[in-house]
């Protein structure tokens, strides 16, 4: 059902009002009134007749028609008697401010599923929330203190955040920084209304063009992807900052709002994946929706610094360095534009960052230098700083950049050197990107780089049956044969009870004798591995491997004869279920050091071809598969056919497959070959 009338709601029901506005529960009556509400408000409270020039209602089955949406103001008890009588009559949503339910543990999820009931088909925001702030429409269905503000600016950025507090921080941070917001929702415990769900209904909201969420975790991660996915095909970017990076902050997310954390790798997968920028930091989750909104979007990773303080343009520059940009020196056309600014310092022209001090303040010459550098084939964006000259007269760099951010379609962007918070909120207001750190300057242009839209993969049409698989974990001979029946390419091998009898594999040269286990996942820790084993040897081999074996306490199911592969890269290749987001796959640098480097990139299922070359091109070991120091390149194509089919089986397999993993996968120059596997099935 449509949020329309929780979010635009022409009747607003306030049930708990208070006479007292200075009170939480008098707040929201004041605040709709304050913030220029002209649609119709019932104060619900029986033991008052009117609350300022407003009839006050003795109960929800009092009121005059069934309002649009109603805000809760009453503790649990009383909240679920309230969110059944508007439910009854009619109302189009509730909002429920009271905590106590999921995140206070399994009474209070008992009473958060009475709830939910008790409103039927009635859309419910919370509870544990602070309610939603629609600016655009100068709708207030909230309690945040954050409304006391004035002068709230509307923009064209949604927020939509799992915690209250957090809602009330990016408002009141927004408006002192000149930011314009759309609309501002806190979902709470999401009972019923939750992230996709807001993002779905911003999506087709005219006056949204960008996306911010505060993430504690997801409830339901399919539902995310699709909306998000949605939002990304419609160009509506999702920006997301995401707590619980941490052990204790995954943990107190959980606290919080009762939300499922998951594993902070996997939601990386799941951003990279669906295309949405994460916010590294707090702060951030506002500064790349600032520019964002402009529309503006470089066309490469080249940045131009104009400055007249040095020190701040290093700061910039450095900070472009450090998240991965190019500040290149500029093209000799533009050079010869800026010398002609400074006659008496020609050599700076050639630099960058561009040093106009010497040449004298003036707005002329800094309209005509950023004139300069957005002209540039060399820059795809620019940055100019506003030093503490700007304090005493601030139309000198505001001025400036106001005239030309319309000759470009470039990011323009600002750095406030001295602290200046009046001059940050002016640049802002009049659509200008500006920035009180120079970090900031350097993520934004980072997070602005072109990015796919995301290619989402089709589940397997069909599950395969899997009722002639046995269950638990199987051994290594059993693992592969299941690889190669998805089309992963295994080497060639041959079980043997003990080695008495005669092996051949069909061909010459050593080969790798194996211990043949399902209860030993890492062989060659306890010695069930050798080498370059000559084929007249594999039976000697076996007997004292077996000795070595049974004195470890472990019995061979049989041994493994296989090809001993040479060359090549050695890749991992395995499956992770995690217990909220679901399954994955994950590749990376293999081999006995896989743990060591850590060097992995990580999709979610379903992936198809699209995402298993993106996650070939992100590990540092692309480097090694392409070629390095004379080494031939591997296989790169196979590689990824082999991660599509892996996939594929993880996707066929669904809620059978606990876990899976070839470790090494050899890249050759030709072909990629499974050497060792394991598999566990539910």
């Amino acid at each position: 059902m449509s949020l329309e009338r929780l979010i635009r709601p022409r009747s607003v029901a306030v049930v708990g009002a208070s006479a007292d506005p200075a009170k939480l529960t008098g707040r929201p009556v004041a605040y709709l009134q304050r913030h220029g509400f002209t649609g119709a408000i019932y104060p619900v409270n029986p033991r008052v007749s009117t609350i300022g020039d407003l009839v006050c209602y003795p109960d929800v089955a009092s009121l005059p028609e069934a309002p649009d949406a109603a805000i809760v103001l009453l503790g649990p008890k009383g909240a679920g008697d309230a969110v059944a009588g508007l439910a009854a009559r009619g109302c189009g949503a509730a909002v429920v401010l009271a905590g106590g339910y999921g995140e206070t543990g399994e009474a209070g999820a008992q009473r958060q599923a009475k709830l939910r009931s008790a409103a039927g088909a009635m859309r419910v925001l919370g509870p544990n929330t602070i309610g939603l702030v629609n600016l655009t429409d100068h709708i207030t269905l909230s309690a945040t203190g954050a409304l006391e503000l004035a002068g709230l600016q509307v923009g064209r950025v949604a927020v939509v955040s799992q915690s209250g507090g957090i809602m009330g921080s990016l408002l009141s941070r927004a408006a002192d920084r000149g930011l314009g917001l759309s609309k501002l929702i806190a979902t709470g415990n999401e009972v019923d209304v939750d992230l996709a769900d807001c993002i779905e209904f911003l999506i087709d909201d005219e006056a949204t063009s960008v996306i911010a969420l505060y993430m504690e975790g997801l409830r339901d991660p399919g539902k995310f992807r699709r909306a998000a996915a949605r939002a990304a095909a419609a160009g509506k970017q999702l920006v997301v900052f995401k707590v619980g990076r941490s052990e204790f902050g995954a943990r107190s997310a959980v606290s919080h709002t009762g939300a499922l954390a998951g594993a902070d790798r996997m939601y990386d997968a799941l951003f990279r994946q669906l295309s949405i920028i994460r916010a590294r930091s707090f702060v951030d989750l506002l500064d790349i929706p600032a520019a964002l909104v402009t529309g503006r979007r470089p066309a490469g990773n080249r940045v131009a610094v104009l400055t007249s303080t040095g020190g701040a343009g290093t700061l910039v520059a450095d900070s472009c360095g450090v998240d991965g940009l190019d500040v290149p020196l500029p093209d000799a056309a533009t050079a010869a534009r800026i010398a002609a600014l400074q006659p008496d310092d020609p050599d700076a022209a050639g630099r960058n960052p561009v040093d106009v001090t010497l040449a004298g303040l003036q707005p002329a010459l800094f309209r005509t230098a950023i004139t300069a550098l957005l002209d540039s084939p060399s820059f795809d964006a620019v940055v100019v700083i506003a030093g503490s000259s700007a304090l005493a007269d601030p139309g000198l760099v505001t001025g400036a950049v106001f005239e030309c951010q319309g000759k470009s379609d470039k990011p323009l962007l600002v750095y406030v050197s001295p602290h200046a918070p009046h001059l940050v909120a002016m640049l802002n207001q009049g659509g200008v990107p500006a920035f009180s750190t120079p970090e900031s300057c350097a993520t934004v242009l980072a997070a602005m780089q072109p990015r796919p839209v995301p290619a989402i993969a089709s589940p397997a049409a069909a599950p395969l049956d899997t009722t002639a698989l046995p269950h638990g974990p199987l051994n290594e001979a059993e693992s592969k044969q299941l690889f190669a029946r998805f089309g992963v390419p295994c080497v060639r091998e041959l079980v043997v009870a003990n080695g008495d009898a005669p092996v051949s594999l069909g061909f010459d040269g050593p080969v790798v004798v194996k211990l043949l286990s399902r209860h030993v996942a890492h062989k060659s820790d306890v010695g069930g591995v050798k080498l370059g084993v000559a084929p007249a040897e594999v039976g000697a081999t076996c007997r004292a491997m077996a000795a070595s074996l049974q004195a470890r306490g472990i019995v061979p199911e049989g041994f493994l004869v296989q090809e001993m592969v040479r060359g090549g890269v050695e890749m991992i290749l395995g499956f992770h279920r995690d217990p909220q987001l679901g399954g994955a796959v994950l590749l990376g640098l293999g081999g006995v050091t896989a743990e060591l480097f850590d060097d992995v990139a990580i999709r979610l299922l379903p992936i198809g071809r699209t995402d298993a070359e993106a996650m070939v091109g992100e590990l540092k070991a692309h480097k090694l598969l392409t070629g390095f120091r004379g080494a031939p390149p591997g296989d790169i194509a196979a590689l990824v056919d082999a991660v599509v089919a892996f996939a594929a089986m993880a996707d066929q397999l669904g809620d059978r497959l606990v876990e899976a993993e070839i470790n090494p996968l050899f890249v050759l120059p030709q072909g990629v070959r499974a050497a060792d596997g394991l598999v566990v099935l539910a």
